[in-house]
């Protein structure tokens, strides 16, 4: 199974927290291999800069633990950014510009022909096969609604954060290439995700259960942490996130990610250790 991740050096939490997830559910004994999609734009933002090796080597020895075949693999784009997106009208979307690199998959030649895109801020609350195993042929991709968009855009506006990608088709249909024009051309209010849903051809629209932005029910196969709307003690929105452990317990009250969360709590901490520890050495 292939999965996509894209993010700067910010995304490490999210990326890993999301992967023990896929590990601790799956009940399938082939190798992951995960892609992640980065690069350079601190002249945007001194925070934007790629995902470091040492994190993906992290990772990827993280992964291996529970498969000797996973792989993690790192992709710099920023050449190609820059070249098609540099200083467009999408460049300071509402998200950052790295939600746009899952645009380019179809000039990679190492992305497979069937692909699952996925944010950062997702948690598998159910094996992952249930998901990727969707019989995607006759179709560019499967996403399921997006849990606002369906009231205040289009029924069948989707949700860009859990995308199964049929790259064959999607590149004969050239939803990527039509995608990119629009970003370079139109400023979109969700960027990426707009641009996606007005170049599609043909999409299969999956259960909600699949990309769940704000409930968590026992049938919940994606628990998809976005910013969302609370109603108490007022009106307001917040973007809690799932390696915001204090607040998965005390807002949200889940039980259910625990065992992520106490593995990567552990992961972080060793992470840190280890990362100091080069650090003095070199010093």
């Amino acid at each position: 199974m292939n999965i996509l991740f894209s993010g700067n050096d910010n995304v490490f939490d999210g990326i890993l927290t999301c992967l023990l997830s896929v590990f601790k559910r799956t009940k399938a004994q082939e190798a992951f291999t995960v892609y992640v999609l980065t690069m350079d734009v601190s002249r945007i933002k001194p925070e934007y800069i790629p995902i470091s090796d040492e994190k993906i080597a992290f990772l990827e020895s993280v992964a291996k633990q529970y498969h000797p075949q996973n792989r993690i693999i790192k992709i710099d784009v920023t050449t190609l950014y820059e070249e098609e997106f540099g200083n467009c009208p999408n460049e300071q979307c509402y998200c950052s510009p790295y939600t746009l690199l899952r645009l380019f998959i179809d000039k990679i030649s190492e992305i497979p022909d069937k692909i699952l895109y996925l944010d950062v801020d997702i948690m598998f609350n159910r094996e992952i096969e249930l998901l990727y195993d969707t019989d995607i042929t006759g179709y560019e991709y499967a996403a399921a609604r997006d849990h606002y968009g369906k009231y205040l855009i289009h029924p069948n506006y989707i949700n860009a954060g859990v995308l199964l990608f049929n790259m064959k088709m999607a590149r004969e249909t050239g939803l990527f290439e039509k995608a990119r024009k629009l970003i370079k051309t139109k400023k979109l209010l969700f960027a990426d995700q707009s641009a996606i849903y007005r170049s599609t051809t043909r999409k299969k629209m999956l259960p909600q259960r699949f990309n769940d932005q704000k409930f968590l029910h026992i049938h919940t196969v994606v628990r998809h942490f976005s910013k969302r709307l609370f109603y108490l003690p007022y009106p307001h929105t917040d973007n809690i996130k799932q390696w915001h452990v204090s607040k998965i317990h005390s807002v949200f009250h889940y039980e259910q990610f625990d065992d992520v969360l106490y593995e990567y709590i552990y992961l972080r901490e060793k992470y840190r250790h280890e990362s100091k520890a080069k650090f003095e050495k070199k010093s």
